[in-house]
């Protein structure tokens, strides 16, 4: 086997891992994941899990990674393709509302902010560089809004935190509720919001 050939076998297979870890954590959070259980659910030992992530704290750093990259990618790089302004914002929040349709079991982003918000270390640090860069795309996204004349003059770090008010707590009531009732509050709770900040 050539060493290219080993080292696909090995992303591929750290990938799986991961992949499965992620799902677990949808369930359990960052917190619920145990290196035996995982490795139960691969087919692999644990000795061989860890090959691929050198400790429990490895194996959760990757996680919260792979979550921010998922959602980024579903929910604002697939937004990009919309033109600047309230059009955007709009296929930015749809987009996010999407993403609480497919979270079932829970959103890793949102369960990492309630486990670490308040405990110290490397995996609270991840969690706050990855809360920064989502409010720093919603203000960016309000500020373009602004620009393009299509929302008021304004305060875009508070625009930011209403904005990202209204996902989360659909969320919740997804949760609760269910997530056709959650989605109506959602989008009502959007188009309010727009209306009250439009020009």
């Amino acid at each position: 086997m050539s060493s290219l050939t080993a080292t696909s076998k090995g992303a591929a297979t750290r990938e799986a891992i991961l992949d499965r870890a992620y799902e677990m954590a949808r369930q359990t959070g960052l917190e619920g994941l145990s290196i035996g259980p995982l490795a139960q659910a691969v087919g692999m030992s644990k000795s061989g899990v860890f090959a691929h992530f050198g400790s429990r704290e490895d194996l959760q750093l990757a996680v919260l990674d792979s979550a921010a990259r998922r959602f980024g990618e579903s929910v604002l790089v697939a937004a990009l393709s919309q033109p600047r302004g309230l059009p955007r914002l709009r296929a930015l929040m749809r987009n996010w509302f999407e993403w609480g349709r497919h979270a079932t079991g829970g959103c890793v982003l949102v369960g990492s902010v309630t486990e670490y918000d308040d405990r110290p270390g490397v995996l609270r640090d991840q969690v706050l560089h990855n809360e920064q860069r989502w409010r720093d795309a919603l203000e960016r996204a309000a500020r373009l809004a602004i620009e393009c004349g299509h929302l008021r003059d304004g305060d875009t770090d508070q625009y930011a935190f209403e904005l990202y008010a209204i996902p989360l707590a659909m969320l919740h009531e997804a949760g609760l509720f269910g997530y056709e009732r959650a989605r109506r509050h959602g989008d009502a709770a959007l188009d309010r919001w727009i209306t009250a900040h439009s020009p």
